[in-house]
């Protein structure tokens, strides 16, 4: 037992050490946008965790390499615990604006609702597990320090911490590998794990960078560009703006976005082949193959029911690219516009937001068609949430397998194939048995999230309501149908954080660490 405390608690104090970077990365944004306010709260919040995670690994420095179970515990407290160092500057910032410390500015209503500790937890848990939920009620109020923060630990949240420790802290050896895995990763882009990580990040400077050149080309100013490249390509979702992406009412930035929604929605090792010159893997790779046909094929389905329901009127004139609409051209442009942007968003865990009646002037059936594509999500590998579409592939083509396995004789030997893979039947019941138990678990949560959300909401809500907002966290998304706020109910907001954490490290690890501490002679042993 003790051997397996030092393990977890000199790998939370890497972590934590990690982590310590990211408020000092952020001390320039506050001297450039002139909030020198903000420096006290950014210094706090890096020397907080730098003296605690440095005196755990100095503490624990024999412990032993952790194992599997270790692993899990360590990325789930690890995760949380992150976030709540997270909120430091949320909640410093605004005391420091409310006291009117160091010259603060006065205090907004949008950046007092994290006077409160748990709101200042809920946002950034919510950044961290890169869902995008909000306690702010109007972003463009806060200051550029806390925009930039909202943005940056989506940024870092879509790789990882454990990524983020492994490749600043690197530790050659199992012990990366096991941690690496914990994190709700398996592929491996070069043996040696402190370069698969390395890797990951280069790519995804690149693409943060291509991101934010796009969306500049687009129109966005640049200070926008930026935080809405970082939480797009990260499929976070957090914006500066009060109507987020919706506020910009270009067409042209819609469709820009697309792209960088979906290279976050694809795998990194699909990546690193791609950018090696390897084209055929957007088309041999199943999980990216199942990306482009699941996203293409729901776009055209949510696309049909809202323009069929005439959700968007045909009087209006549509501009686009020097040609205009009118009529039933127009309201079908606006359907395609909105409705992919949603489904993609949705199904990618974005939740940027283009359709500002989505819960209210869209039907049942096209929030319906959204949620589902929240509750999927993408590719596992990637930065999304949500269940992924390797486990939909192993469900659908498993089930398939089993089916036609009985019509063959006993005799027959076959093999399930599953991408480029092929498995044995020990194997593919093994892959079977996980993928229904991650789905099984993820929709028991889901209930459980829906009726503390029924229980604690006003009656206003409907069914459909709830189920879209606890889809959204739980899968990480983001989108909202007016639910989630400062004013929710505590119950809820509580309930939320525990959806926002599962979903993002696909609830084993969790129930791990819950089970340890409340069993932990029997984990231990």
């Amino acid at each position: 037992m003790q051997e397996s405390s030092a393990t977890i608690g000199r790998d939370l104090g890497r972590i934590f050490q990690a982590f310590s970077v990211m408020p000092l990365l952020s001390l320039p944004v506050a001297l450039v946008w002139h909030e020198l306010y903000a420096v006290p709260a950014l210094l706090v919040s890096t020397l907080l965790p730098l003296g605690i995670g440095t005196a755990l690994v100095r503490r624990f420095a024999g412990a032993a390499e952790p194992g599997k179970l270790h692993g899990m515990m360590i990325a789930a407290s690890g995760w949380f615990l992150v976030a709540g160092f997270g909120a430091l500057p949320f909640l410093l910032v605004a005391w420091t604006q409310q006291l009117g410390l160091f010259g603060a500015p006065l205090l907004s209503e949008t950046t007092a609702a994290h006077l409160s500790a748990l709101n200042a937890l809920f946002e950034s848990l919510s950044g961290f597990t890169g869902t995008g939920l909000t306690m702010s009620v109007n972003e463009s109020e806060l200051p550029h320090t806390l925009q930039w923060w909202r943005s940056f630990i989506e940024w870092i949240g879509g790789v990882g911490v454990i990524v983020l420790t492994t490749a600043i802290l690197a530790r050659p050896g199992s012990g990366s590998l096991t941690l690496y895995e914990s994190e709700a990763r398996s592929e491996k882009i070069h043996p040696s794990i402190v370069s698969t990580v390395r890797t990951i990040w280069w790519i995804f400077l690149l693409f943060t960078v291509f991101s934010i050149l796009v969306l500049w080309l687009a129109g966005m100013p640049m200070w926008d560009a930026i935080n809405h490249a970082m939480t797009g390509l990260a499929t976070g979702g957090f914006s500066i703006t009060d109507g987020s992406i919706a506020t910009y009412d270009s067409p042209l930035i819609d469709f820009a976005l697309l792209p960088i929604m979906v290279l976050g929605s694809i795998a990194f090792p699909v990546h690193y082949l791609v950018l090696r010159g390897d084209l055929s893997q957007l088309y041999e790779d199943l999980q990216t193959r199942w990306v482009f046909g699941f996203f293409g094929l729901l776009s055209a389905f949510l696309v049909a029911i809202i323009y069929s329901q005439g959700v968007y009127q045909s009087t209006e004139t549509i501009t686009f690219l020097g040609t205009t609409l009118t009529g039933n051209a127009a309201a079908l442009f606006q359907s395609v516009r909105y409705g992919v942007f949603q489904l993609v968003s949705a199904a990618s865990c974005t939740g940027f937001q283009t359709a500002n009646s989505l819960g209210t002037q869209w039907s049942m059936a096209a929030q319906m068609t959204v949620s589902i594509g929240m509750v999927v999500g993408a590719a596992a590998g990637s930065t999304v949430g949500g269940i992924k579409l390797v486990r939909l592939a192993t469900l659908t083509k498993g089930t398939a397998y089993r089916i036609r396995n009985v019509f063959l004789p006993e005799t027959a030997v076959t093999h399930f194939e599953l991408g480029r893979r092929k498995l044995d039947d020990q194997e593919a019941a093994r892959e079977f048995e996980e993928a229904a138990i991650i789905t099984f678990l993820w929709f028991v949560f889901l209930a459980v999230g829906a009726f503390v959300l029924m229980l604690t909401v006003q009656s206003a809500y409907t069914l459909p309501n709830v189920l879209f907002e606890v889809a959204s966290a739980q899968g990480n998304v983001g989108l909202s149908a007016g639910i989630t706020g400062p004013g929710m109910p505590t119950p809820a907001k509580v309930m939320f954080l525990f959806n926002m954490w599962i979903g993002r490290l696909e609830i084993i690890p969790v129930l791990v660490l819950l089970r340890g501490l409340l069993y932990r002679e029997g984990v231990f042993q």
